[in-house]
C-alpha cells in the first residue's frame, strides 16, 4: 500500500509534467508552424500520449486525478475523505505552476510570464462546462458500470475530442488553468478568464456528477 505522502507526490508530479505537456506541445507547435491548425493538432497529440502514459504510470499508486475537480467529485461521491482530498488539490495545484515554470525555462522565456491571451465569452464558458462534464460523466459512468479497466482510453479519448470540437479547446482542469495564467504563449489565458474558466469547470463537474448519478441509479434498477 502506498502512503498519503506517496499519494500526493504522485500528484504533484503528474500534475506537474502535464503541465509542462501542454504549455511545452504549445510553445513548440507555435514555433514550427504559423498555421494554428498545426499548432493545435501537434499540441493535441502530445497531451493525449503524455496523459496516457501518466494515468497508465500513476493510476496504480494515487488514482492519477491530476486534477482538482476530478478529486472534489471523489470527495462528494464519499470515496476519500477530506483531508486527502485538501492534499491532492494542493498538491495538484503546486506542480501546475511548477510544471509551467519548467515549460517556460525549457524554451529560454522567464519561468513566471502573465499571459495576456484572453479567452472568455459566453461560448467558451458554455464549452468549458461540457468540456469537464463530459471529463466527469466518462470517468464516474464506467465506474458505475464497472468498466473501470477503459477510465484511461475514455478519458484519453474524451479529451482529444474536446480539444477539437469545444470552443474553450477543453481547459477541464482548474489547476492546468492557474498555471497556464504563468506563460504568455500558445496555451496561456490572461488573467481575467481564469476565475470564469474555473466557474465553468466547477459548473460542468456537477453537471457530470449528475449525470453519472443518473446512470448509476438507472442501471441498479435494471
Amino acid at each position: 500500500m502506498f502512503s498519503n505522502l506517496n499519494k500526493m507526490t504522485a500528484e504533484f508530479i503528474g500534475t506537474a509534467v502535464l503541465t509542462c505537456v501542454v504549455i511545452g506541445s504549445g510553445i513548440l507547435g507555435d514555433r514550427l508552424s504559423a498555421d494554428n491548425g498545426v499548432s493545435l493538432l501537434s499540441h493535441a497529440i502530445s497531451i493525449i500520449a503524455g496523459l496516457t502514459v501518466l494515468m497508465l504510470v500513476l493510476a496504480p499508486i494515487s488514482g492519477a486525478h491530476l486534477n482538482p475537480i476530478v478529486s472534489l467529485v471523489n470527495f462528494v461521491a464519499k470515496t476519500q475523505n477530506l483531508a486527502k482530498t485538501v492534499g491532492y488539490i494542493v498538491a495538484q495545484f503546486l506542480g501546475a505552476i511548477f510544471g509551467a515554470a519548467v515549460a517556460n525555462l525549457m524554451y529560454s522565456l522567464p519561468a513566471i510570464q502573465i499571459s495576456n491571451h484572453p479567452r472568455i465569452d459566453a461560448g467558451t464558458f458554455l464549452g468549458e462546462v461540457i468540456a469537464t462534464s463530459g471529463l466527469v460523466a466518462v470517468i464516474g459512468i464506467l465506474s458505475a458500470l464497472g468498466y473501470e479497466k477503459f477510465t484511461i482510453a475514455g478519458v484519453a479519448g474524451w479529451v482529444l475530442s474536446a480539444i477539437f470540437f469545444t470552443s474553450s479547446t477543453s481547459f477541464a482542469n482548474p489547476a492546468l488553468t492557474v498555471a497556464r495564467e504563468f506563460s504568455n504563449t500558445f496555451a496561456g489565458i490572461s488573467p481575467g478568464s481564469v476565475l470564469p474558466f474555473i466557474a465553468a469547470q466547477l459548473v460542468g463537474g456537477a453537471l457530470g456528477y449528475a449525470a453519472t448519478r443518473a446512470v448509476a441509479r438507472r442501471t441498479s434498477k435494471a
